[in-house]
């Protein structure tokens, strides 16, 4: 399978060697020091020595890790809907998408301990420029995107990339995880783009398009965090964008990002499994006879699934009433909890840019928004 080495992660050979290069290198150093800050640098340097499968470096090491970010910078992870997913079988998660590393490993920490098939999770090749981090990546089982091509590149790329998704679910049984939309949501409007449905159908081997979505299982995810760590980081895009400018990144911005996200707080983090779409899937395939719009209602029944089972929090309420200068979910959040949100934007936003201002609060808004169209009843 040749055809995938750009892209791929490593394989089980391959691992030991990995990570014999990177072993003694000071950001594995900071990353174990943080995961197991009383075990001495030799002991577990010795057991990465010892490390012959992706599975054991992301259980033995990386599980770890992010149980430890969230003792550190969370009030705990809660999730529902993995009861429907069967044992030893693999699904393309289509998810939203909010924090580059978090959405996907803190998805694999609830496979794992519920003995589900772990993912192997798409990333932009832009966000593992640096050595340790690609080869990081790699080892955590992560395929790469390829970013920044021309149309051509692109086309060739996705149909690569497309290829060995298919190649992934089919014949390693091997769940995927995807981001509906390339990058993160910053205006908490999370949408499937149906290009990215187009770029998975390019790994069809099915005449009708449909019938190969059915055969690889597609899972809506909805994540939410009752604080968005990155959301500041935001800001300056959303403020280009009402501008009508065009945002340019600054040098090492992805990776700040990155850290942030991880390492900043997020208070509570909610996981929801919605249901594999199977019936939805023949229901669009009898009623289009067109592929485009088939995609176009395959993308809108990812949105209501992920929308409609999006997780609220008193965050969301609180922006949503201070923005429509309402006291409608009131009851749904506490005078505490809507001062500490206010303190937060004092912080955080300058009160005299009335645009970051409503970035910010659109952010938190938005998911009230989007809800309100399935149900007017909340649940705190």
């Amino acid at each position: 399978m040749q055809k995938f080495d750009a892209i791929r992660p490593f394989y089980d050979s391959e691992i030991n060697e990995a990570l014999l290069s990177v072993v003694n290198h000071p950001m594995m150093k900071a990353l174990m020091n943080f995961t197991f800050p009383e075990v001495a640098d030799e002991v577990w340097k010795e057991q990465l020595r010892k490390t012959h499968s992706i599975r054991d470096f992301q259980c033995n090491f990386i599980y770890h890790t992010i149980r430890k970010v969230l003792e550190n910078s969370s009030d705990g992870l809660t999730l529902s809907g993995f009861e429907k997913l069967e044992k030893n079988e693999s699904y393309l998660f289509v998810s939203n998408h909010r924090d580059i590393v978090l959405d996907t490993t803190l998805l694999n920490v609830a496979l794992f301990e519920n003995g589900l098939v772990m993912t192997a999770s798409a990333i932009g090749d832009n966000l593992v420029k640096k050595e340790f981090l690609n080869i990081l990546a790699k080892m955590n089982r992560n395929f790469l995107v390829q970013r920044g091509l021309t149309p051509r590149e692109m086309l060739m790329s996705s149909k690569l990339l497309a290829e060995y998704i298919g190649h992934l679910l089919q014949h390693e049984s091997r769940s995927v995880w995807i981001a509906q939309r390339e990058g993160r949501t910053k205006d908490g409007k999370d949408a499937t783009n149906p290009g990215v449905l187009k770029m998975l159908g390019m790994g069809s081997d099915e005449p009708n398009l449909m019938d190969y979505f059915k055969k690889i299982k597609i899972v809506p995810v909805s994540i939410s965090y009752e604080y968005d760590p990155t959301d500041v980081l935001k800001i300056p895009q959303l403020m280009a964008e009402a501008n009508n400018e065009v945002y340019i990144k600054e040098k090492n911005e992805d990776f700040m990002t990155l850290l942030s996200g991880v390492m900043g707080p997020k208070k509570r983090i909610h996981i929801h499994i919605c249901d594999v779409l199977d019936k939805e899937i023949d229901v669009i395939k009898a009623e289009f006879d067109n592929s485009n719009k088939q995609v176009q209602a395959l993308a809108q029944t990812i949105d209501d699934s992920i929308l409609s089972n999006y997780n609220l929090w008193p965050t969301n309420y609180i922006a949503y009433d201070i923005l429509n200068k309402t006291n409608s979910f009131s009851h749904l959040y506490t005078e505490s909890e809507k001062s500490l949100f206010e303190r937060r934007l004092d912080k955080r936003i300058d009160a005299e840019n009335p645009i970051a201002l409503q970035g910010l609060l659109d952010m938190y808004a938005n998911p009230v928004v989007n809800k309100l169209k399935y149900t007017n009843e909340f649940k705190s």
